[in-house]
C-alpha cells in the first residue's frame, strides 16, 4: 500500500488488480490480424507518461489507485497538492514509478516499459 499526507490527512493508494482493470480500460488498441478486437492497454501508457513526468497521468494514476479508500482523494485535493511548492513532484514521480516496480499487478509492465523508454532515448 503506498501513502501519501495531504493536510495532515493520510490517503492510501493501492496499485492492484481492481487498479489495473480500471486503468486499463483508459486506452484500447486494434489487435494486429483481428480488426475487429481491441486489447486494453491504458496500464503501460499511464506508467510510460509517468517516467515522462505527465502531471495529469500522475493525477489519474492516484485517483484510480485510490479508489473505494477511505478517505477518498478528490482531483482537486491532487492538483492542489501537486500545485503546491512544497511538494516535490520529481520525488512524488519517482515514489509512483518505485511502487509500480514493486506491486505484483504493475511490476511486469513498469519494468518493460521503463527499459523500452530508456532504449527509444
Amino acid at each position: 500500500m503506498f501513502e501519501l499526507t495531504i493536510k495532515d490527512t493520510v490517503y492510501q493508494f493501492n496499485f492492484g488488480i481492481g487498479f489495473v482493470r480500471d486503468i486499463n480500460k483508459t486506452v484500447q488498441k486494434s489487435v494486429d490480424g483481428f480488426p475487429d478486437v481491441k486489447e486494453d492497454v491504458g496500464v503501460a501508457y499511464k506508467i510510460a507518461q509517468i517516467i515522462g513526468g505527465d502531471v495529469l497521468a500522475l493525477i489519474d494514476v492516484l485517483d484510480a489507485a485510490n479508489k473505494g479508500k477511505d478517505p477518498r482523494v478528490t482531483k482537486k485535493i491532487l492538483e492542489e497538492y501537486i500545485e503546491d511548492e512544497d511538494t516535490d513532484i520529481d520525488k512524488l514521480f519517482s515514489d509512483i514509478l518505485s511502487f509500480f516496480k514493486k506491486a505484483n499487478a504493475t511490476k511486469r509492465v513498469a519494468i518493460q516499459m521503463e527499459m523500452a523508454m530508456a532504449e527509444a532515448n
